[in-house]
């Protein structure tokens, strides 16, 4: 054999080995697109939304024809390859009209009282299930609440829903709608359960429009929870809830303190000043600069260094201060009104805030939740209250069906670039490309 001959099958073989290995890697990516179609069917099946939600939407729209295919690409427009509803019904042949109409079903009533049953359905059998152990696994087995707004961006005059506010994230002021979410937080992120939500309107009018503030939506929401909890049996510890520093109001934190014999954990300003045992006062700059603090480590906060302080603040009275030093962090400090719990316990609880920003990431940028436009007030919340919905059977599924093995962002991407050859009667995922070449599909 020639020289050339033999470079010639060599190069040869070589790109048979590359597509033998190119079309490897797309079956595998098929396959974990099919396990992550049929986790998703788990999750709904195990949270109960299908039957029940399915039920009250065609009762409302007087139909029998089968609708949870419809309702799950409402909540996840990127299974099916698309970003918005509309591009969904023209990708899946639905009537473009079609969005409007289901959204739209239920009032904004109805919707929000799905996701506050949905939220009661996941937590009480937990806490069942935790009540039945002994007492130091339940204490042990913490529910902390976590509450915050978020802006979804929104421009022109939509409903009077959409007006401008401040925007953490961006740190700027933004054109959108306001929405404040309560979630629970089970454990360190097991499982995070939105329970409550509420859009805030711009320019309130008429009886009751004053009250349309986030510190009054939240204490709201909470205190409804937890009765709820309790008309249905669940007898809960004081509750610890956390939130940033734009939730530090002392009248709410004093609600919390009496209502529930609860703790209310938040962020401490700057500009906040504190008189301390010893006589001295100091300012929150002061806490989040200097380093001259009896400095304390602990095991259940690995990696953090922390001190208590106990101080008393013209505003809130008697507070329990404790500052937190966390390596390549900036220092800062959270407070709450005078407690005997310890400062591990309280740092743990704080560092379950973050997962309420995750799932807020989750809605605006997985699920895209911005993308919206219909033409009525109970359809915007059809449409936020299915994408939480959609959020927490994506966490359910990541986090409980599949151990954390594989991520939301995973399935979303998975299901994104390989519906056509997911085969799932339910979700109305026919495997449109199944046994096409690679090339046709």
């Amino acid at each position: 054999m020639s020289l050339m001959q033999r470079d010639a099958k060599k190069q040869a073989k070589t790109r048979q080995r590359r597509r033998l290995k190119a079309w490897e890697r797309l079956e595998r990516d098929r396959r974990q697109a099919q396990h992550a179609a049929e986790a998703l069917q788990q999750a709904l099946d195990d949270l109960g939304l299908p039957e029940d939600l399915v039920t009250e939407i065609e009762g409302r729209l007087r139909s029998q024809q089968k609708l949870l295919g419809k309702i799950v690409g409402m909540m996840y427009p990127p299974l099916f390859g698309c970003r918005t509803n509309f591009e969904l019904c023209r990708v899946r042949g639905w009537d473009k009209n079609l969005p409007s109409r289901l959204l739209g079903a239920l009032p904004k009533r109805s919707w929000i009282k799905r996701l506050r049953r949905l939220g009661l359905d996941v937590l009480i059998p937990l806490w069942r299930h935790a009540a039945s152990k002994s007492e130091a696994t339940r204490s042990r087995w913490q529910w902390t609440w976590v509450a915050d707004d978020s802006v979804f961006k929104k421009y022109g005059e939509q409903l009077g829903l959409v007006g401008t506010w401040w925007s953490g994230q961006e740190h700027r002021v933004l054109s959108g709608i306001d929405g404040v979410l309560l979630v629970v937080v089970i454990g360190e992120g097991k499982l995070v359960v939105p329970v409550d939500f509420a859009i805030r309107r711009p320019d309130p009018q008429g009886p009751g429009g004053p009250c349309q503030d986030k510190l009054h939506w939240v204490q709201v929401m909470l205190d409804g929870r937890v009765a709820a909890l309790r008309r249905c049996g669940v007898a809960l510890p004081p509750p610890i809830v956390v939130a940033d520093s734009w939730f530090s109001d002392s009248k709410l934190m004093r609600h919390v303190a009496t209502a529930h014999q609860g703790t209310f954990l938040v962020e401490g300003k700057s500009t906040y000043v504190f008189a301390l045992p010893d006589g001295r006062q100091v300012k929150g700059q002061d806490l989040q600069q200097h380093s001259d603090w009896p400095w304390r480590h602990s095991e259940q906060v690995p990696g953090v260094r922390y001190a208590r302080l106990r101080a008393t603040s013209p505003t809130y009275g008697a507070v329990t201060i404790i500052i937190v030093g966390e390596p390549r962090e900036e220092q800062f400090y959270v407070m709450c009104l005078e407690t005997a719990m310890s400062a591990p316990r309280l740092l743990r609880a704080w560092k379950r805030r973050s997962w309420i920003e995750y799932c807020f990431r989750t809605l605006k940028h997985l699920l895209a939740t911005g993308a919206c436009q219909v033409h009525s007030e109970d359809a915007y919340y059809g449409h936020l209250v299915l994408r939480l919905m959609g959020c927490l059977v994506l966490f359910y599924t990541s986090r409980v069906i599949c151990k954390g093995r594989t991520t939301m962002e995973e399935i979303i991407f998975s299901l994104k670039h390989y519906w056509r050859f997911v085969d799932c009667e339910a979700l109305e995922l026919k495997a449109l490309s199944q046994g096409v070449d690679e090339k046709a599909a």
